[in-house]
C-alpha cells in the first residue's frame, strides 16, 4: 500500500528566461528549491517537480500580469490553485538581500485562503488584466 503523499505549497519568483521555484511543507518548512526555464517545458517541469514531493495544494506566484502569466495560465490549465503573491517592498529587499532562490521561498502562501487567487493577463484583451475579486 502506498503511503499518502503530504500537501505541500509551491512558490515561484518569475523573471524573463528562468523561474526559481522552492516547496514548502504545511508548517512551512523548505523542501527544497529548483530552477526551471521560463517556457511551456520549464512550466511542465516546474510542476511535476512539486508534485514529485507531494500533493499540490496552491501555488504562489509574483507576477500573474507580466513574466509569470505564462506559468499561471500554465497551472491554472492544470486544475492547481495560483494566489497571487506581491513582490516585497523595495526597502525589505534591500535590507534583506536580493536573492531569486530566498525570494522564491518567500513567494509562497503563507495561508492560501487568506490571499487573493491570481488570474493571467488575456492575451487578447488590451490593458492590465483581470479585475481583481
Amino acid at each position: 500500500m502506498a503511503a499518502k503523499k503530504r500537501s505541500v505549497i509551491g512558490g515561484v519568483d518569475t523573471r524573463r528566461d528562468t523561474h526559481h521555484a522552492a516547496v514548502i511543507d504545511s508548517t512551512g518548512g523548505l523542501l527544497g528549491g529548483a530552477e526551471f526555464p521560463s517556457t511551456t517545458a520549464g512550466y511542465a517541469d516546474l510542476l511535476a517537480w512539486i508534485r514529485s514531493i507531494g500533493r499540490v495544494s496552491a501555488v504562489g506566484v509574483e507576477g500573474t500580469g507580466s513574466y509569470g502569466a505564462g506559468l499561471a495560465r500554465y497551472l491554472t490549465s492544470k486544475k492547481v490553485t495560483v494566489v497571487e503573491v506581491d513582490r516585497p517592498d523595495r526597502r525589505a529587499r534591500r535590507a534583506k538581500g536580493k536573492s531569486d532562490p530566498i525570494d522564491c521561498h518567500r513567494r509562497r502562501p503563507r495561508d492560501p485562503r487568506r490571499h487573493r487567487h491570481g488570474h493571467p493577463e488575456n492575451p487578447h484583451r488590451t490593458g492590465r488584466g483581470h479585475p481583481r475579486p
